[in-house]
């Protein structure tokens, strides 16, 4: 049964009820494929590899934001100088390519340019089965650079083709784009206190 199924009068109900899937939807994260995740990720920035990022809508916000948290985050108080690249930020080179292309290469196309074999494409779609995301997912399998499917529904095509699947069991775009965003922030806090002295986590906010 899908959230909402019904009219709430009031909107304490209806936060009740929206964490509390939140919370089904959080525990529903297979946690060998989030350390899968993370040692993928944690092994990229070591090794000097870029990690590229993209998503529609509520999920280009959330690619965007990982660039945040995963270069200028990780990189405090550590050794590691993460590369990160949203292909969701360049408005004038996305619309550039769906205007005079398709808006369905405009994830794919930047990757032909700036991707090399080695990198890390994460792709972030609450039904996987956004066109341009699927095409930059196959284009990454294609290429030598591995991939990390952020899903939820029925996982869609970018689940299948993840080397790496983090699906989120939900039927709610907000619930599911909210752990989408735990996730994000899950890895970037896991891999930044994996690499500091515990003295200073101590003194640290994250």
């Amino acid at each position: 049964m899908t959230f909402p199924n019904k009219k709430y009068p009031d909107i304490a109900g209806f936060a009740g009820d929206y964490f509390e899937k939140y919370a089904v939807a959080a525990a529903s994260v297979d946690r060998d494929k989030l350390a899968e995740a993370g040692q993928l990720l944690e092994a990229a920035y070591q090794r000097g590899a870029t990690v590229h990022v993209c998503g529609n809508g509520g999920s280009a916000g959330i690619s965007n934001h990982l660039v945040c948290d995963h270069l200028k985050c990780i990189q405090t108080d550590t050794d590691l100088l993460p590369r990160v690249n949203s292909l969701s930020a360049n408005i004038e080179m996305i619309t550039a390519i769906a205007n005079d292309i398709s808006y369905d290469e405009c994830f794919v196309y930047q990757l032909r340019t700036l991707a090399q074999a080695g990198d890390v494409l994460i792709t972030i779609s609450s039904s996987g089965d956004s066109e341009n995301v699927v095409r930059a997912a196959e284009w990454a399998r294609e290429n030598n650079v591995d991939v990390i499917s952020m899903t939820g529904f029925t996982g869609g095509r970018t689940g299948n083709l993840a080397n790496v699947h983090l699906k989120v069991e939900g039927d709610n775009y907000g619930v599911i784009e909210d752990t989408h965003q735990s996730l994000m922030h899950i890895l970037a806090q896991y891999l930044r206190q994996a690499r500091m002295e515990e003295s200073t986590i101590i003194e640290r906010k994250f």
